[in-house]
């Protein structure tokens, strides 16, 4: 499961991590409720079992066999229901959305996890009630919902039609522990950095959103770093943080496993992970970048995390400023018009001391390579033309008798001695 990454599958402790209680709620009655059947469909068909596709038995060995089964099942989607309709058809997305809009507002879990791994969108804005499943689940005091929600991206800082975020609907309907847990998820990210580093968490409900801890003395400085740091757009600090965030989960899970191991016997390699597993869906600079974290000393990657602290906190309060100036509510992610299509270019140009850069291991920045669309084009075509031009004239030479370029060359140079080479 590890190895397959967090985007495909999230792995805790279900007694060393740390679990929010609705969390643990949330997933517990999913599993009572049967929802392993969702990646299991095909296999509980009667027809389906006489073929080769049959789940491993509790004696197969991990590799291959349950190994196989796990990425076939999760990575690959194999035994999954299809709807008889075309992938990513309209229609039938804004179908199961309303679908979606509508189940929240009850405790039937399973329901709404169906509707959202069957394409349901999780921030559907609905035209006629003017707003979101997020938003109904906390005007119905639904916390488990939230849960679910939030963890397949629905977004707490949402506006509906009236300009209220799902928490001020929770609120507004005297949901105040809803509310708060949604404030808590809005900082997750940090708020994990953070306990990482120095073992205690911001107190929301007091208005207290972000801890810097005291790393004196145990930080290093890295002050061109820090720089650029606070020089990249919020879309590029935010994917940073977010790769960070997995480091953070794969050493502390990495912990917690050898922790609990039976250690009367060698731990085989297969039980940790030495670095972050490659995420297909970003670049491959990116995924280099996130590895190159696990080199990282305890003490250079607190000293990351705390950078990224102050800046997270810098960047919120500017959001707020800013949307103070405009009368408007503005989620720190949209104070900059950024550019989400492209990755920054290597987490260890950020804060990776120079002794620990290889040759080749540095790429230039973003801000050193920052050519707009039409002068990589204009740039494309004059190489491409020179391109043509070498390949025309290296053909003309080859096709040209070895004597004839002699002498041709000899007149190009105005050079006797290579004439008179050629003569004889």
């Amino acid at each position: 499961h590890r190895l397959l990454g967090r985007h495909v599958s999230d792995v805790r402790s279900l007694t060393q991590s740390l679990w929010p209680p609705t969390l643990l709620e949330m997933v517990t009655t999913l599993a009572s409720k049967g929802a392993n059947s969702i990646w299991e469909h095909t296999l509980m068909d009667v027809e389906q079992a006489k073929s080769d596709k049959t789940k491993p038995r509790p004696d197969d060995p991990v590799h291959p066999t349950k190994f196989n089964f796990v990425v076939a099942k999760y990575k690959q989607m194999t035994f999954v229901h299809r709807l008889p309709v075309r992938e990513g058809d309209p229609v039938a997305m804004e179908d199961l959305s309303k679908q979606l809009h509508a189940s929240v507002r009850s405790s039937n879990l399973e329901t709404c996890l169906r509707l959202l791994f069957l394409g349901a969108r999780v921030n559907y804005f609905h035209p006629e009630r003017g707003n979101c499943p997020l938003h109904v689940a906390a005007s119905a005091g639904q916390y488990l919902q939230a849960e679910l929600l939030v963890i397949y991206g629905g977004d707490p800082c949402k506006l509906d039609s009236r300009g209220h975020t799902p928490v001020e609907c929770a609120r507004i309907a005297g949901y105040h522990e809803l509310a708060d847990r949604l404030i808590e998820c809005q900082y997750e990210l940090t708020d994990r950095l953070t306990f990482y580093v120095c073992g205690r968490r911001p107190d929301h409900s007091s208005g207290e959103h972000f801890v810097l801890p005291s790393l004196e003395g145990k930080r290093l400085d890295f002050v061109e770093a820090q720089t650029r740091l606070h020089q990249l757009k919020n879309g590029l600090f935010e994917k940073l943080a977010a790769d960070v965030y997995d480091e953070v989960d794969r050493r502390e899970t990495d912990a917690v496993w050898l922790a609990t191991q039976n250690h009367s016997k060698l731990v085989s390699d297969h039980h940790t992970m030495p670095f972050l597993p490659v995420n297909p869906t970003i670049s491959s600079m990116r995924n280099q970048g996130r590895q190159k974290l696990a080199t990282f000393s305890a003490k250079e990657f607190a000293s990351l995390i705390l950078d990224i602290l102050v800046d997270a906190k810098r960047r919120q309060t500017l959001s707020q400023e800013k949307g103070k100036m405009d009368g408007t509510v503005v989620p720190m992610d949209i104070v900059e018009n950024d550019d989400w299509d492209h990755d920054y270019d290597e987490v260890p140009e950020i804060a990776v001391p120079e002794k620990m850069k290889t040759k080749g291991d540095v790429s230039q920045s973003q801000s050193e390579d920052d050519l707009d669309e039409k002068e990589e084009e204009n740039d494309k075509e004059e190489k491409l033309k020179q391109a043509k031009a070498f390949a025309e004239d290296l053909s003309l030479k080859l096709a040209t008798p070895p004597l004839a370029r002699i002498k041709e060359v000899a007149r190009e140079n105005s050079d006797p001695t290579l004439a008179a080479s050629a003569s004889n």
